[in-house]
């Protein structure tokens, strides 16, 4: 029988990042509070993020859109990784450190909330985004990981995941934003 010592090393590192998830409890119940505000008051969620973050951003906006773990309303949720002309055009015509400020620009109004997600907390176009959702009032919420980098402190919520392995950030990410999907989920059809 042959051993995979990368399977084991993975599923260690992995138990250990998601114990450390808990210290996060009080800041979760914030962004969920967050959240819950916005889309009663009939708001939307601008999500973003680079690469995998990027999927877990269309991912998260998806189980909002459709459904979670029950049949329920909508609620309005917008990937702004997810639309490749926008994003080139947006690219190509400013840069892209503002291809999500962009949209966040022609999309956020006050009391929508802006949820930034990246591994490293040092991606120049989620901290435009961050700046140009706080310029035009929306709330905001950032899933970080490592020491939070240049993101950490920006947002009104941090979700900050300590952690130097981005696969394991981006398993926690994936965690917390299940957990505010079933939260949020039941918060608000319960009512």
């Amino acid at each position: 029988m042959s051993h995979l010592p990368q399977f084991r090393d993975a599923i260690a590192a992995a138990t250990e990042t998601l114990r450390s998830l808990s210290s996060l409890e009080a800041r979760i119940v914030e962004a969920a509070d967050l959240i819950e505000q916005c889309l009663r008051a009939g708001n939307k969620l601008l999500v973003c993020g680079n690469g995998g973050s990027a999927a877990d951003a269309a991912h998260f906006a998806t189980e909002l859109v459709v459904r979670f773990t029950r049949d329920r309303r909508a609620y309005p949720a917008i990937c702004l990784a997810s639309d490749g002309g926008l994003l080139t055009a947006a690219g190509n015509d400013y840069g892209f450190d503002e291809i999500f400020a962009r949209q966040v620009a022609a999309f956020g109004l006050p009391g929508d909330v802006l949820i930034c997600l990246t591994t490293s907390g040092k991606s120049k176009n989620v901290v435009r985004a961050l700046e140009e959702a706080k310029a035009r009032k929306l709330k905001t919420i950032a899933l970080v990981g490592r020491d939070g980098g240049s993101t950490i402190g920006m947002a009104d919520v941090d979700l900050l995941v300590r952690s130097d392995s981005t696969a394991r950030v981006q398993e926690a990410h994936q965690l917390l934003l299940h957990v505010l999907c079933e939260t949020i989920e039941s918060r608000l059809e319960r009512n």
